[in-house]
């Protein structure tokens, strides 16, 4: 089984909590499932679940470099010195980052609010950017973004390798095909 959830600002990426927060089990009803992956409390978007540990592990291992694409909210005007940054791979304190697909974009229509609302400041303007990597380093795309001078101030995970958010609203999940028709994955 493979599971897309649009995983809410929030909510922890595991099934219990001790102290209360919320997590996976107020959004995924099925049993014996588990993220192929992790998101932090603080990002969003597409988490995909499974019961098949090799699935989960083709999605995962680094040596598969299934490319994640996050779309990505900043502090200030992203400009073109920090996207070539990225997109050369930039040092971060463990060590420099593979390249990154890099690109400016804009605020999606679909996009949906949080709660609560990213900070506002009237004389620091925001700007959005589309990011693609082939790792997962702990919080790599808010150190990414610091790193050239740009904080993170909202993070939401589109797409992991062939599989897309596609719609889904924040909580909302979608059984989906492991191996579609044609062998690719959307």
């Amino acid at each position: 089984m493979l599971i897309a959830l649009n995983k809410p600002y929030g909510v922890l990426c595991q099934f219990t909590d001790a102290g209360g927060r919320p997590t996976l089990a107020d959004f995924i009803s099925q049993k014996d499932v588990y993220a192929a992956g992790r998101l932090d409390q603080d990002s969003e978007g597409l988490l995909l679940l499974t019961d098949d540990g090799a699935l989960a592990h083709r999605l995962t291992a680094p040596r598969h470099k299934q490319p994640k694409t996050y779309l990505v909210q900043v502090d200030g005007t992203i400009d073109d010195a920090a996207l070539r940054a990225l997109c050369r791979g930039v040092s971060l304190n463990d060590g420099p980052t593979l390249p990154a697909q890099a690109e400016p974009a804009v605020e999606p229509e679909w996009l949906w609010p949080r709660d609560p609302p990213v900070r506002y400041r009237k004389a620091i303007p925001t700007s959005w950017l589309s990011l693609s990597l082939s790792e997962g380093r702990n919080r790599q795309v808010r150190r990414m973004t610091a790193a050239v001078g740009f904080p993170t101030l909202r993070l939401i995970r589109v797409r992991i390798g062939g599989y897309a958010l596609d719609g889904l609203a924040p909580g909302q999940s979608r059984i989906l095909p492991q191996e579609p028709a044609g062998g690719r994955r959307r």
